[in-house]
């Protein structure tokens, strides 16, 4: 007997279609009330809005009510520049609210962002989550809204921030783990979703219930485009590099067989890759299986021209038989990544180390992530040129971490930490931390290291008010971190020189042979370079200061540069 399949109704459609119906009569009866029209549409556009997903009560912080009045601006701390490695690129470290550090990042890093690593707060309830300056207690009805806010907000610049290539990864407990999940399907795309990573901590997180302890963390792996994705898991250690064994001019390989083997590998499963190919000495050679049936190759016979074009065919004779192969070059392989994590060492340790880079064996600082736990998550980033962003930088493990893989593999990873100063965290902490690093020398003189060859500069935030009297002046006394931070230079009247008028590219082309070593030149969009300055500049690098640091905010008040 056939069953007939009966379509059950979409319940929340239906009254969804009879409240609209209802919304268009109340819109024909007061179709000459604009205001009341207003309002309806906004009923409207509730009604239409997504049907599945997260949905929270959203909430505005404090920080973004003041960017309707104000504008963020960097200002250089140039006391605590650290300038190790002469011509060198910077490093930056950003204080205060990472929501106005995110803001300017994106004038200045769209898109160019390969790796970031955030560690947020979870939202325990544990006096691990401020917001408009206040612990978000256990108790607190919108404590997951709050958060959820806070994250979005961060989340989407993240996304703009990212190159197409990129890849995010954010460490989050148990707590927000679930609608972090959905949030980030939301902002990043599910189908840019990689995987959940988790991790033993090695302590106690915390009591999950009566039953259960935590000890164990996550990290959400998101790409920007999972189609253009770099991220390809880490290089074979010493184990794995073993069984490559063979060698010729292009270095160290392993074969495989060029013959399908394990499932799938008869000639019906695949008739295009059953195919005739030519030994050395002419003989024809097909996919033949151990027992005599028609098997099939791993490719198609454009698949096997490319291989042969590339090198990459091996041929050998067993028991008087032609066997063709596929070579596998050792520099071109790197290892596929579990999703757990159980060898790296715990938050003890990772607080031992903070201890004694910073000589303090009193200092408490929840929960700080490994050094080796950062290092994993960049070195899955095939290239050594990264530029790595961690906008909840914490105590700054993610620059030590990016600045040990540059010893350790010649690099040239480069690091832009977010954080705020909260009970004098970046001061006390983050600072004294990479500068112990970079140094290799503690504040007290004492040695902790060779030191790591690298530069630094240290930004904090602050404010211009839009209805400051000479707005464009005001922002023009911080273009210059700004063209810094983009670049990755310092503007130092020498090697990289900004120059905002005529009167200032006059100056420098009458004293240009104290010049010998310049590299750039920052210039004003008003400035106009006679003939004889272009010929003067012809092998110097010119860049033309943008309108975007700030010519939408002053456009907003009538200003322009």
């Amino acid at each position: 007997m056939k069953m007939e399949v009966v379509r059950m109704p979409n319940l929340s459609q239906i009254k969804r279609q009879r409240m609209m119906e209802f919304l268009q009569k109340i819109k024909e009866d007061h179709k000459d009330d604009d205001d009341m029209l207003i309002a309806l549409g906004e009923i409207e556009a509730e009604l239409n809005d997504k049907k599945y997903g997260l949905v929270w009560e959203k909430h505005q912080e404090a920080v973004d009510v003041m960017m309707h009045t104000h504008i963020p601006v960097f200002t250089e701390c140039e006391e605590k520049e650290i300038t190790i490695d002469e011509g060198g690129n910077y490093n930056f470290l950003l204080e205060g609210d990472n929501l106005h550090s995110l803001r300017l990042l994106q004038k200045t890093h769209k898109g160019r962002i390969d790796v970031i690593y955030i560690d947020p707060p979870y939202n325990t309830g544990n006096k691990d989550f401020i917001y408009d300056d206040s612990f978000v207690k256990k108790e607190d009805g919108f404590r997951h809204s709050k958060w959820l806010s806070f994250m979005s907000s961060r989340l989407d610049i993240a996304k703009e921030l990212l190159g197409e290539t990129g890849c995010i990864f954010i460490s989050i407990g148990d707590n927000e783990l679930a609608s972090l999940k959905m949030l980030c399907d939301e902002i990043f795309g599910e189908m840019n979703f990689l995987s959940i990573v988790t991790r033993p901590t090695g302590t106690h997180t915390g009591v999950v219930n009566k039953a259960l302890v935590g000890e164990s963390d996550y990290i959400l792996v998101y790409c920007k485009d999972i189609n253009q994705c770099a991220l390809d898991g880490l290089p074979l250690n010493e184990k794995d590099q073993k069984i490559y064994d063979m060698k010729d001019e292009n270095g160290r390989f392993l074969i495989r067989p060029l013959r399908r083997t394990g499932g799938e590998n008869r000639r019906e499963d695949r008739p295009n890759m059953y195919f005739p190919i030519t030994a050395p000495d002419g003989t024809i050679v097909y996919p033949i299986g151990p027992t005599g049936y028609e098997s099939r190759w791993i490719c198609n016979p454009e698949g096997y021209k490319y291989f042969e074009s590339e090198g990459r065919i091996y041929w050998k004779k067993t028991n008087g038989k032609w066997q063709v192969y596929q070579k596998f070059y050792l520099q071109d392989k790197r290892k596929a990544v579990s999703n757990l994590w159980s060898e790296l060492e715990g938050n003890k340790k990772a607080t031992r180390e903070l201890q004694s880079i910073l000589k303090d064996d009193t200092l408490k600082f929840d929960y700080p992530k490994p050094t080796q736990l950062i290092k994993k998550i960049v070195r899955m980033w095939p290239y050594n040129n990264a530029m790595v962003l961690d906008f909840f930088a914490g105590s700054g493990t993610t620059a030590q971490a990016v600045l040990e893989l540059n010893v350790e593999d010649s690099g040239n990873r480069r690091f832009i930490l977010c954080t705020n100063n909260e009970n004098e965290i970046c001061e006390k902490i983050t600072y004294p931390r990479l500068k112990t690093v970079i140094t290799g020398k503690r504040d007290d003189g004492t040695s902790y290291s060779e030191g790591i060859p690298t530069n630094l500069k240290y930004y904090h935030t602050d404010f211009v008010c839009k209805d400051e009297e000479n707005l464009s002046d005001k922002l023009i006394d911080h273009i210059k971190e700004m063209i810094q931070l983009e670049h990755g230079v310092k503007l130092d009247n020498y090697n990289y020189i900004m120059i905002m008028d005529d009167d200032e590219a006059d100056d420098i082309a009458a004293r240009w042979a104290e010049y010998p070593d310049i590299k750039a030149l920052y210039v004003s969009k008003n400035v106009l370079f006679t003939t004889e300055q272009n010929t003067l500049f012809k092998d110097v690098d010119v860049h033309i200061i943008p309108d975007y640091y700030f010519n939408f905010e002053l456009r907003e008040v009538g200003e322009s540069w």
